[in-house]
């Protein structure tokens, strides 16, 4: 029986990282963190707090006061902060601002990786994210590049957030992404960048299935002895 590996996922915003990574935890029985719901919860916290997303004690001491928790309720995964549970609060356009503002401040990041790599390290993990592969967990038995057309992951940011009965315009919504993808990629601390051992997969014309396919089977290959 092979053993059980860390798999890291990274890749810009809408590229189809959480389908996919929720989709392939459960298909080989491994835990699926999202890494990214961690950052929009402290984010969330911080604009209800009034706290503004820049390093400083009022952040510092936000993070060391709050828990941050991850579940699985009906299959479904689950945010809490607090206890509270967040997981449709955090998945607005201005939560995904917020998390790329917060993800960029050093006390924010040091607390967060402390977590991810407490939940992590046993092995038997799906962590997703922008930073996996290069900061988290640099050693990870295998490790996921997920990219897609700008315009192609703009079209899904905006469909899915019609479907939850948001307001968008999908050309603002183009915008959003590419700023995201400039503030994630030139940010000073773990910029979103391919690791050197990563593998690039190009989601703009595959299925789910399709990619869920392909990166199982490398995961099954990488974790033979």
């Amino acid at each position: 029986m092979p053993g059980k590996i860390i798999v890291a996922i990274d890749g810009p915003s809408g590229a189809g990282k959480s389908t996919v990574s929720k989709r392939l935890a459960d298909e080989l029985g491994y835990v699926y963190i999202d890494t990214g719901a961690m950052y929009r919860a402290i984010g969330w916290k911080a604009v209800k707090l009034g706290v503004l997303p820049k390093e400083g004690p009022e952040l510092a001491a936000l993070c060391a006061n709050t828990e941050v928790r991850l579940g699985l309720v009906d299959g479904e995964p689950k945010v809490y902060v607090d206890g509270e549970d967040v997981t449709g609060l955090i998945r607005t356009p201005e939560m995904s601002m917020t998390a790329s503002a917060v993800s960029a401040q050093p006390s924010v990041r040091a607390r967060l990786l402390e977590l991810q790599r407490d939940m992590g390290r046993g092995g038997g993990v799906v962590l997703e994210g922008r930073d996996i592969g290069t900061v988290v967990f640099p050693d990870a038995g295998i490790k996921f590049f997920l990219v897609a057309d700008v315009a192609e992951r703009a079209r899904r940011r905006y469909e899915e957030l019609k479907a939850k009965g948001v307001d968008v315009d999908l050309a603002k919504t183009l915008e959003e992404v590419e700023k995201r993808d400039y503030d994630d990629s030139s940010r000073g601390i773990a910029p979103l960048v391919k690791a050197d051992d990563a593998l690039v997969v190009d989601t703009t014309k595959m299925t789910i299935d399709e990619v869920v396919a392909f990166m199982k089977e490398r995961v099954e290959e990488a974790a033979k002895p």
